[in-house]
């Protein structure tokens, strides 16, 4: 009976190709593990088929109101109304049930108008409902997979729980909701609707960038993290925020219109009536001339700063940095023009249809510069 003897090697010796392979001593960490369990492709998947359907329905919605179509019909919900009415019985029921919310003030539309306002109401409703259904359907079935990345699946709850957000304030801010029948609901409606649904579309696109990249790329690219510039970026994105909240408050008070000189407002620096109404701070909503002014008035910060931010963002050592912050400069610039152009033109449906798409586009454009200044991608000399 032989033994094996076992030889050692000195550790100036070559090892050839015939070397036993032996398991490295260093073995991927946790953050890399991790990064490698769940379907953080599928998850970005899934955030940008949301994005998509929320951005289309507030497309729809821009659209509907910019061409005479935004009435709202009474105690329209994910539910009632999503099934149209399918013989005339249930469009006779339809004008009976506006008739009674109207209170016998005579605003009842005839049934070729009601049939009408029924379709464009109905597109950009079951466009959100479709976005609900996406949500709910992909989450379940992530969760049931057990496919969430790590610590992903409490912060994709809260995409859900803004989405029900949203729906609850639209119903609230209705009429007959939470505001006295005295005021007009619409502006505060469409304000905070606007609002919260810009919110929800930043949510899902910062997601969808972060999930676009490894956790622990994530990690190392934080560690060169642009402070300045992101910096500059935030404030780009709070000022953004609240022109689309003062646009949604402009579109609902349908106002666009109401001064077509530019940089003037009917002559003069400052609208005339612009504190008409009582209390004082009603003016801050409901008054078309301040929401005007006011809504002008942001443009320009978002512009100026928005261009500061752009030059500092030139200055990055990183180029796809560089890039992001280029294409947030062209989109600001673009937006202010669309925004001027849509006012010579006297609010013309077409181009404020697009400077509402543009609103979008700036929104994203401003994330993803924030995101690259937050994360930056680290080229070698040779990429």
């Amino acid at each position: 009976m032989s033994k094996t003897r076992k030889t050692t090697r000195n550790i100036f010796e070559e090892v050839g190709s015939e070397a036993p392979r032996e398991r490295p001593l260093v073995q991927p960490g946790a953050i890399d593990r991790a990064a490698r369990r769940g379907a953080r492709t599928g998850v970005r998947l899934w955030l940008i088929a949301m994005f998509l359907l929320l951005a289309a329905m507030l497309v729809a919605e821009a659209l509907a109101r910019l061409t005479g179509h935004g009435m709202a019909f009474p105690g329209w919900s994910a539910l009632y109304g999503a099934v149209p009415p399918l013989q005339a019985d249930g469009w006779l029921a339809l004008q009976d049930r506006i008739g009674a919310a109207a209170g016998g003030t005579g605003a009842v539309p005839d049934l070729p108008d009601l049939q009408r306002l029924y379709w464009w109401q109905w597109a950009p409703r079951q466009l959100g409902v479709l976005a609900a259904v996406t949500w709910l359907v992909g989450y379940l079935g992530f969760a049931v997979a057990r496919n969430f990345p790590k610590g992903w699946a409490l912060r994709l709850l809260g995409i859900g729980a803004l989405m029900a957000l949203i729906g609850a304030a639209d119903r609230a801010l209705g009429q007959g909701g939470l505001l006295p029948a005295t005021i007009d609901a619409t502006p505060y409606r469409v304000g905070v609707h606007l609002g919260l649904s810009f919110a929800l579309l930043g949510l899902m696109a910062w997601w969808a960038f972060k999930l676009g990249r490894q956790e622990a790329e994530l990690i190392q690219a934080r560690r060169a993290r642009e402070g300045a510039i992101f910096g500059m970026a935030t404030g780009v994105m709070h000022l953004a925020a609240l022109q689309i909240v003062f646009g949604g408050l402009l579109s609902g008070l349908d106002s666009g219109r109401g001064f077509p000189d530019w940089p003037l407002m009917a002559g003069g620096i400052f609208p005339p009536e612009a504190l008409s109404l009582e209390p004082v701070w009603r003016n801050l909503f409901e008054n078309p001339g301040l929401v005007q002014f006011l809504h002008r008035l942001l443009g320009y910060l978002v512009l100026v700063l928005g261009i500061v931010a752009w030059l500092k963002g030139r200055r990055s050592v990183h180029r796809k940095t560089r890039r992001a912050f280029d294409w947030m400069g062209v989109m600001v610039f673009g937006q202010a023009v669309l925004g001027i152009g849509t006012v010579l033109y006297g609010g013309q449906w077409h181009l404020a249809l697009t400077h509402a798409i543009g609103a979008i586009l700036l929104w994203v454009l401003v994330l993803r510069a924030r995101f690259m200044a937050q994360y930056p991608i680290q080229l070698s000399l040779r990429g």
